[in-house]
C-alpha cells in the first residue's frame, strides 16, 4: 500500500513527487485503477485546464474510483476543482464530492491580475491536515478559478472576494494553493496529510 499520485494531464505532477521525497515519502505516479484502488492516500494535483483534464480521468474510470474512495484523498489546486460538482471552465462537470461550483474570477479593477499568481494568507483552519499550522500563514497561489465558501471550507482566503482555500469531506482533502511550492509550511501540510 504505497502513496499514490494520479498521472494526468496536469502540470505539477513532478512538483508534487519532488517535494513529497523532500519529506521522506515515496510515491508512485500512475493511473492504474488497481493501484488507485490498493493505495493507502492518494494525491490529485493539477494545473491545467478542467475540462481536458476531467476527459481523461472519464475515459479512465478514475472519477468513479476516487469517488468511492475510503482512504484519504488530497485535492492540490486543479484537484480540488475538479472534486467539486461543477467548474465555469469550459462548462465541466466534475466529481461532486464537494457540493460547490468553481466559479471563474471576475473584477473590473485592474489591480486584480487574473489569474491570480503569488502568495496569500488563509485562515480559519480547521481540521488535522492544519495540524500546528498557525493562522494568517501563507501559501502560494496559482489560478484564475475558485470554489466559493461552503460547509466544507475548512480554511479561506480572499481575493477579490472570500473564497475557500481549503476543503474537507470525510476522507477526502482539498487545497487551492500550492503545498509544494509553500516552503516549509506547505511541506508540513503534505506531512500533516501523510499521517492521516
Amino acid at each position: 500500500m504505497k502513496t499514490i499520485i494520479i498521472k494526468y494531464p496536469a502540470g505539477n505532477v513532478q512538483s508534487v513527487l519532488f517535494s513529497l521525497e523532500r519529506i521522506g515519502v515515496k510515491a508512485v505516479v500512475t493511473d492504474s485503477q488497481e493501484c488507485i484502488k490498493n493505495a493507502k492516500r492518494i494525491i490529485l494535483p493539477g494545473v491545467g485546464e478542467a475540462n481536458y483534464a476531467m476527459k481523461y480521468l472519464k475515459e479512465k474510470k478514475i472519477d468513479t474510483i476516487l469517488y468511492n474512495l475510503k482512504q484519504p484523498v488530497l485535492g492540490i489546486c486543479l484537484g480540488m476543482q475538479l472534486l467539486c460538482k461543477y467548474s465555469e471552465e469550459s462548462n465541466t462537470s466534475c466529481m461532486g464530492i464537494f457540493d460547490l461550483s468553481v466559479k471563474k474570477f471576475q473584477s473590473n479593477n485592474k489591480t486584480y491580475k487574473i489569474p491570480k499568481i503569488g502568495w496569500n494568507t488563509i485562515h480559519n483552519l480547521k481540521g488535522p491536515l492544519f495540524y500546528k499550522i498557525p493562522d494568517g500563514i501563507y501559501q502560494y497561489f496559482v489560478h484564475g478559478y475558485y470554489a466559493p465558501l461552503g460547509k466544507d471550507t475548512i480554511a479561506q482566503t480572499e481575493y477579490i472576494i472570500p473564497y475557500s482555500a481549503a476543503l474537507q469531506k470525510n476522507n477526502f482533502y482539498a487545497v487551492q494553493f500550492h503545498p509544494e511550492k509553500s516552503s516549509y509550511v506547505g511541506h508540513k501540510i503534505l506531512e500533516n496529510f501523510m499521517n492521516l
